[in-house]
């Protein structure tokens, strides 16, 4: 069988050639043009730096599994200290994830998550095709950011007043979400996508919102909860995120580590 590596064909070692050509050896330049041609591609190097907790992160490795994509997976310590590939890769935010694709970093998980998208666009889709579908999934994946991560880390880090007045700009935000959602099972519609790869992970830390404090999203949001668990359904969300648990005993573990509450 006939290799081509450029424009020049050469035959595998070992291989019989489809024409007049008996055994053949290394570098071997065929004269038939009856030889059977394939095309090699090189392999990719796909590394990503990451936290196995971290929600960001969660989006890039969901975003990976979707497209089917093999990758180097690098946990990194972020609390007993940043490696130096990861200073490296990431030198002005130094924050995870990271994904170095053939040697080049792309930082940011919403902008992770759509570079996998284009750099693998012949792979499983995950933002909407219509220009103003791919604008309004990105609207509200900003919106997660600035909204819900935001309220949901003071409920989980305050007290008092301020605690409640962040409960309620988080489930306020959720309910927001729910009605983007509307009766769809995907924020895309029918198929699982961009908005669900950002919004998904923050499920994982759902119990601790609650437990910190002390109330229910299921009881206000009973739709959002049902598409979570439909995510779930998925395997790569079901090998993505963590017990919820386990979210909840690493904060846990980390606020006794600072003396926090």
């Amino acid at each position: 069988m006939g290799v081509k590596f450029g424009p020049v064909l050469y035959i595998v070692p070992g291989d019989i050639c489809s024409s007049t050509c008996f055994l053949t050896f290394p570098g071997f330049l065929c004269p038939s043009i009856s030889c059977v041609s394939v095309t090699v591609t090189m392999a990719e190097e796909v590394v990503l730096l990451d936290f196995w907790p971290s929600m960001f992160g969660m989006r890039a490795r969901l975003a990976l599994a979707e497209k089917g994509i093999q990758y180097e997976y690098k946990e990194e310590d972020l609390v007993g200290g940043k490696s130096q590939l990861l200073l490296k890769m990431n030198p002005v935010q130094k924050k995870i994830p990271v994904l170095i694709h053939n040697g080049i970093p792309v930082s940011e998980s919403l902008i992770v998550v759509q570079y996998i998208d284009e750099a693998w666009s012949e792979r499983y889709q995950l933002l909407p095709s219509d220009p103003y579908q791919r604008a309004r999934a990105r609207f509200w994946a900003d919106f997660i950011d600035k909204k819900v991560w935001t309220s949901g880390h003071q409920v989980r880090s305050s007290k008092g007043a301020e605690q409640e007045a962040a409960k309620v700009e988080f489930m306020d935000s959720l309910k927001l979400l729910e009605g983007e959602l509307g009766d769809k099972p995907y924020f895309g519609g029918q198929n699982f996508g961009f908005l669900d790869i950002a919004f998904i992970p923050f499920y994982g830390w759902f119990h601790t919102y609650e437990t910190f404090g002390n109330f229910s999203i299921e009881a206000s949001c009973p739709k959002l909860i049902a598409w979570a668990k439909r995510c779930m359904e998925r395997e790569s969300v079901l090998k993505t995120l963590p017990q919820q648990h386990k979210i909840y005993d690493f904060v846990l573990h980390v606020n006794k580590m600072f003396g926090l509450h």
